[in-house]
């Protein structure tokens, strides 16, 4: 009774059902069956799928309730027999591995709709108003990940792993610097310093990622989830599982939370909303192309063209397409010198003898998105700066 409040809820008249009429030689297993009991197991911590197996024949009432094809005996006390009623460890195993993703993630959208209707009748306030996106690596069952194991060209990404025929090589961390002498000698094959070496963590395998939301008194929820090959960057989840997001909660969360690999102007300018200054995405800054935090600021609203290092707003020269920089096709502009303009006066002179002034003065390039702005102007000494990172913690 206990797992049938819990499953109850869900709209399993919608479930997207395989065609149960194929011939197999023997009883089709409906996916209904299956994935509830994948719940089971997960909500009752068995670890493998021969667990799971035994857990339903000695409890056979899951066995009638989730609806896998009964195999009558008289002389059993439930009616039927449980063990014949049931497919095998190893057919457990294949239908995990080749079940439709659109099966499970129906579930996922399920649980959301169910969690935010309970919410509702306990009238919670801003609900998944902010939610917290991240990614995690799921390293590949391959012998290119074992040290133990030789491999040779263990890291070369144009031989594919035998053992899973879709992981791809990526790298889980990576820096390049040291943090003792000690930590990288110098190449004697190689005249390059130790510390301008790339140090770095690589392995076959994917990146799942979540997005998260915390619910005061009630707990952290999942929302959406994506799982990708091992080579895409942490940026390139972000659109996919925000479309995800948007059609499971039916409304657009105003406040994001994401570490330093998201710091692109794109994840700004989604939150951002000209009617709500209270919407924002909470990003640590990356120094990027040699531009500190207080190296740019910008004139008022609605251009926030750039200012010069002596303070004038530079007006914008041209405008182009950059499909090449970024993950997001967009709009780049060139900002130019207000004093070297067409319409500046011919005897004008910069007020801080800027040292780019005999070349034509400061020019600025970078997008025309509000994002782009905010990545400099965001207040990530507030309050509630930090109270949303913090809900980083979800993910």
């Amino acid at each position: 009774m206990r797992h049938l409040d819990l499953l109850g809820p869900l709209p399993w008249h919608l479930f997207p059902e395989r065609n149960l009429q194929r011939n197999w030689g023997q009883p089709t297993v409906p996916y209904t069956a299956f994935t509830a009991a994948c719940l089971l197991q997960l909500n009752e911590h068995l670890v493998h799928m021969s667990d799971l197996r035994d857990y339903l024949i000695e409890h056979p009432a899951f066995i009638y309730l989730f609806g896998f094809p009964l195999v009558p005996d008289r002389s059993s006390s439930c009616g039927f027999d449980p063990e014949a009623s049931l497919p095998t460890q190893r057919h457990f195993t294949r239908l995990l591995r080749t079940m439709p993703n659109a099966v499970p993630k129906f579930l996922l959208g399920a649980s959301v709709a169910a969690i935010l209707e309970a919410l509702s009748d306990a009238k919670c306030a801003d609900v998944a108003q902010t939610i917290s996106l991240d990614t995690k690596h799921i390293i590949a069952w391959v012998k290119e990940n074992n040290p133990k194991a030789y491999v040779p060209e263990r890291y070369d990404k144009a031989k594919q792993p035998s053992g899973d025929p879709d992981c791809k090589l990526g790298c889980k961390r990576r820096h390049n610097q040291r943090t003792t002498p000690d930590d990288v000698d110098t190449p004697s094959h190689n005249p390059v310093p130790a510390n301008t070496l790339s140090v770095g963590e690589y392995y076959w395998g994917y990146g799942s990622g979540v997005v998260a939301t915390k619910v005061p008194g009630w707990g952290e929820f999942v929302i959406a989830e994506l799982t990708l090959p091992f080579n895409r960057s942490d940026v390139a989840y972000f659109f996919p599982l925000m479309d995800q997001t948007d059609r499971h909660l039916g409304f657009r969360p105003r406040v994001g939370a994401f570490d330093a690999a998201f710091d692109a102007f794109y994840v700004y300018e989604y939150f951002h909303r000209d009617d709500d200054p209270g919407a924002f995405a909470a990003v640590p800054f990356v120094q990027k192309g040699g531009y500190k935090i207080n190296d740019r600021r910008f004139g008022p609203p609605p251009e926030r063209l750039p200012v010069c290092a002596a303070g004038l707003l530079m007006p914008l020269l041209f405008t182009y397409t950059d499909r090449t920089s970024t993950l997001v096709e967009h709009e780049r502009g060139k900002y130019v010198c207000p004093l070297q303009a067409e319409d500046a006066p011919e005897d004008a002179v910069c007020p801080v003898d800027h040292k780019r002034w005999p070349k034509g003065g400061c020019t600025a390039m970078m997008p025309t998105s509000i994002g782009a702005r905010l990545r400099y102007t965001l207040d990530r000494d507030s309050v509630a700066y930090k109270d949303a990172y913090r809900q980083r913690t979800a993910t």
